[in-house]
């Protein structure tokens, strides 16, 4: 089924507002009042979304939460000036008042050689603009349902083990919406998506030891969400495998990033090749194109196309027509995330990524099918196992990193002991191109699929 079918159907039986029908006319509208005004381009949006949020903890229901929000977005050009306005009423008085305001704004701006909508030649036009990538999928689910399944989750925390003994709650979430976006220059498009969790996060105690962590699945389609047992489960045996955490001596030592925390890694490359860090030379990889900045066996791909993904998009926030693309091959930069006036900023053409990346895998050519986390605690050897980071100790200029961190300590390939309060150093330039290995226990953060990833040798800050 086309998403544009789908669209029109979910917006009748699945809690929606508004219709596809009528988002599309305000769009039309919308660029025939830019017109008539006097603007040489437009582009408007149209979004609803509607959602349900419940949380227990210890067994009591503490909120049941509903949302319903609705916008509508213009942005209006007068030769290479630029104005954008919002509104969440959608009356045909409101509409012309936004457009008018986004009008105004535009007027009274300083030319910019760079503004402007997507060249014609980019853009998603037609069959393009409705690929079906079956991003929708609602969860038929009411508060005491929900609250059910949470109630689950944690009960299945505390049943693990006596020493779970407290917990900071258990949440379920179900968030649906669909949006329409047109421009002047021929783009039309839209869709529907969901996205549904089911998470927790318990608290272990022994003696005067306390110690929390938490877990979380996340899908588009309710039916792929991990049991709420099996969540809970989890969750747990993380908080107790924490307990009676040491410190460590300072030293300088190879560093495992467990597969979660490993695509804050590609996340903090992503930023750093992102066009306005580029542009305004915010970046530590700046002019970085066609240049190695990982090791030979690092590959980097993206595929926006991916059924179900989380960073799924036939076409980017300007409308601008995604494809699958090599970010980094044999270690090399091919690619940067531009949007089209970040892209014009440094004289390139617009790679699609208004908006963020899209469903990326860092992959390396060394990785085995066996390579679970067992096999790359074994590849570390002796150094720190890294499963909680914390802080914000990252700059992207200088590609400095020093954040807080948590995990385990490994000697001849196994655990020892866990360790808390301490903090790792490096750089990312380093860090990027200091990667030994990857694991194949891939795990899918956002929009972005990585295993665990080994780093040679970072500074560890300690007791």
């Amino acid at each position: 089924m086309p998403d544009a079918v789908a669209t029109r159907t979910a917006t009748a039986e699945h809690g929606f507002g508004f219709r596809r029908e009528q988002f599309e006319q305000w769009v039309e509208d919308a660029l025939a009042i830019a017109r008539r005004l006097g603007a040489s381009d437009a582009a408007a949006e149209v979004s609803e979304g509607v959602g349900l949020s419940v949380s227990v903890r210890k067994g009591e229901l503490e909120n049941v939460e509903r949302n319903r929000d609705k916008s509508l977005g213009v942005t209006v050009y007068v030769g290479q000036r630029r104005g954008s306005a919002s509104s969440s009423d959608f009356s045909s008085a409101a509409l012309e008042q936004t457009v008018r305001a986004a009008y105004d704004i535009a007027r009274f701006t300083a030319d910019d050689p760079a503004a402007g909508l997507p060249d014609a030649q980019d853009l998603a036009l037609g069959a393009a603009a409705q690929r079906d990538l079956d991003l929708f999928h609602p969860w038929d689910l009411d508060a005491g349902a929900a609250a059910e399944l949470a109630m689950r989750c944690e009960a299945a925390a505390f049943s693990t083990d006596r020493r779970i003994t407290n917990s900071e709650g258990a949440g379920v979430s179900a968030q649906q919406s669909h949006f329409y976006a047109g421009n002047t220059r021929g783009f039309r498009g839209g869709y529907a998506s969901s996205r549904h969790s089911i998470s927790v996060a318990p608290i272990a105690t022994q003696g005067d030891d306390m110690q929390r962590d938490a877990w979380y699945s996340s899908m588009r389609d309710p039916a792929d969400l991990a049991a709420p047992e099996a969540v809970g489960r989890y969750a747990a045996e993380r908080a107790l495998a924490r307990l009676r955490a040491r410190k460590i001596a300072t030293r300088e030592v190879p560093v495992l990033f467990e597969s979660t925390l490993a695509a804050g890694l590609l996340g903090a490359y992503v930023q750093a090749t992102s066009g306005g860090a580029l542009y305004r030379k915010a970046s530590f990889l700046t002019d970085s194109l066609g240049r190695q900045v990982m090791p030979e066996h690092i590959d980097v791909h993206e595929d926006p196309h991916e059924r179900k993904g989380k960073g799924s998009a036939a076409f980017d926030d300007e409308g601008v027509i995604t494809q699958p693309r090599d970010i980094v091959r044999g270690g090399v930069v091919q690619s940067y995330f531009l949007s089209s006036y970040s892209a014009r900023k440094l004289g390139l053409r617009t790679t699609g990524h208004a908006g963020g990346s899209h469903n990326l895998k860092l992959v390396s050519s060394l990785t085995a099918p066996g390579d679970d986390l067992r096999a790359m605690l074994g590849r570390l050897h002796r150094g720190l196992f890294v499963t909680e980071l914390m802080g914000q100790g990252v700059n992207f200029v200088t590609g400095d990193y020093s954040r807080g961190a948590a995990g385990y300590w490994v000697d001849g390939g196994e655990i020892v002991h866990p360790v808390h309060e301490v903090t790792i150093a490096g750089n990312l330039r380093e860090m990027l191109m200091g990667i030994v290995a990857v694991g194949a226990d891939t795990y899918t953060s956002g929009t972005k699929t990585i295993g665990s990833v080994l780093i040679g040798q970072m500074k560890i800050a300690g007791s």
